[in-house]
């Protein structure tokens, strides 16, 4: 495969490579514009390329602010996409849908300004061109409230994708017992999903609807992947996280892979956990949460030990991440995968203001300073792991991108030039990782 990814740098100088500075750049229209169409338009904006499509853009929508910080170091900017939706409606495409499934505690009204609303309605008006913006979730839930909202949106909207004896969660399988979990979901449901020989994902039609998909990550660290940009942003095509394993039960010496050793605290913990999530909207379920958070304090934890599967023994998560890829690219209509691409599928990253820290959900700003295009998302994910000057080989997403592209063609080029992957360290960024992680990286 040739590729390729472009980074801009948003800096002329370190000086200027500051917090207060970048976040500027967010509401300087006319030069943010430019820039993105300077990166973009070679292959979206010219000869007719995206005329008459159906387009899909793919924010990371992740969660609404809870800290005034959130704004701009959370999801991808609300400017940064009008920016990019103005670009798009210029070529006249025949519609375009903006849509993601943040986490099922997020309040989408909260999330998202009135202001981006009437901005979207504006230019869909201005232009004639139909853009609908659209919330992927089949299921939210609000654990203080005790809240279980089901079929928000009709299965008939989803194709259940079944990858099969291909997933990359088949050597990890067993059919012997249910292994799999997502935090905050009933393991049951999960387990009808995912066993061996058998590995299906709820997929949102408008994918396969799609004619172009652009995904718009934000770059941040991420406490189950390490890193989350192109890669891992494609997970919010899946409407149903009762279709997304995140981990394994049990410690590594349980065989699982949600903290490292054995601890019978801790797998108690977790087992009365998923009492809880069978028990989600009845009284008993704050019973259950209770006693699984007594009991994972008793067993001491430190920072590795996190009953999400936060840390970087987690080998489940980014073997999702890379099934979900393969179907944004592969997937055919009738749940089977092609041996050619289906439909183009870009990234247009917004790393003007990065995150930090315990990402996705806890991040703070990261002054990265940069914008970044690609056709090749793990090529494009690697670079943006060396600009955060993490060891990429010790990521296992980054590592098992890396190994998997080495014959592919991808030309890199930083601010115009051609460079080698590792010209990026120049440029590169010292980082904080997720807490569950900075031992190991640092």
């Amino acid at each position: 495969m040739n590729g390729f990814v472009r980074i801009i740098t948003m800096f002329t100088s370190e000086k200027d490579r500051n917090i207060e500075t970048l976040s500027e750049k967010y509401y300087q229209k006319s030069d943010l514009m430019q820039v993105i169409k300077s990166i973009v338009e070679n292959d979206l904006l010219t000869r007719n390329s995206i005329k008459n499509k159906k387009i899909l853009l793919k924010p990371n929508w992740v969660l609404h602010n809870r800290k005034q910080e959130d704004n701009i170091c959370l999801r991808t900017h609300e400017n940064f996409i009008l920016a990019a939706l103005e670009l798009l409606l210029k070529e006249k495409p025949e519609k375009i849908t903006i849509g993601d499934a943040p986490i099922q505690g997020c309040n989408w009204y909260k999330m998202l300004p009135s202001e981006f609303y009437e901005a979207v309605e504006a230019l869909s008006q201005k232009h004639g061109i139909p853009v609908i913006i659209k919330d992927f979730r089949r299921v939210t839930f609000n654990t203080k409230k005790n809240n279980p909202v089901k079929e928000r949106n009709p299965l008939s909207e989803y194709l259940i994708f079944d990858l099969g004896t291909e997933s990359h969660l088949e050597p990890i399988s067993s059919s012997k017992k249910n292994i799999f979990r997502v935090t905050d979901y009933d393991p049951d449901r999960l387990a009808v999903s995912h066993t061996k020989g058998v590995h299906k994902y709820c997929i949102t039609k408008e994918l396969f609807d799609a004619d172009i998909i652009i995904s718009l990550p934000k770059i941040k660290t991420h406490q189950k992947a390490g890193v989350t940009a192109a890669l891992k942003n494609i997970v919010g095509l899946n409407g149903d996280k009762d279709f997304l394993p995140h981990h394994r039960i049990g410690g590594t010496g349980f065989g699982g892979d949600c903290y490292p050793g054995r601890n019978y605290l801790r797998l108690w913990a977790e087992l009365a956990l998923d009492q809880a999530n069978r028990n989600q909207g009845k009284s008993i379920y704050r019973i259950y949460s209770k006693l699984s958070a007594i009991l994972w304090r008793l067993s001491n934890p430190k920072s590795i030990h996190q009953i999400a599967a936060a840390w970087h023994g987690n080998d489940t998560t980014w073997r999702m991440v890379l099934d979900l890829n393969k179907i944004a690219i592969y997937g055919k209509n009738d749940g089977t995968i092609s041996k050619e691409p289906q439909r183009r599928l870009y990234s247009l990253g917004d790393g003007i203001i990065g995150g930090q820290g315990d990402g996705p959900l806890k991040t703070v700003p990261l002054p990265l300073g940069i914008i970044t295009f690609s056709n090749h998302s793990s090529i494009n994910d690697v670079a943006m792991g060396m600009l955060m000057g993490f060891d990429i080989l010790k990521i296992p997403l980054l590592r098992t991108a890396f190994e998997t592209s080495k014959e592919d063609v991808v030309e890199i080029t930083l601010n115009g030039e051609k460079k080698e992957l590792k010209a990026l360290k120049k440029i590169a960024l010292k980082t904080l990782p997720p807490p569950g992680w900075i031992e190991y990286l640092q």
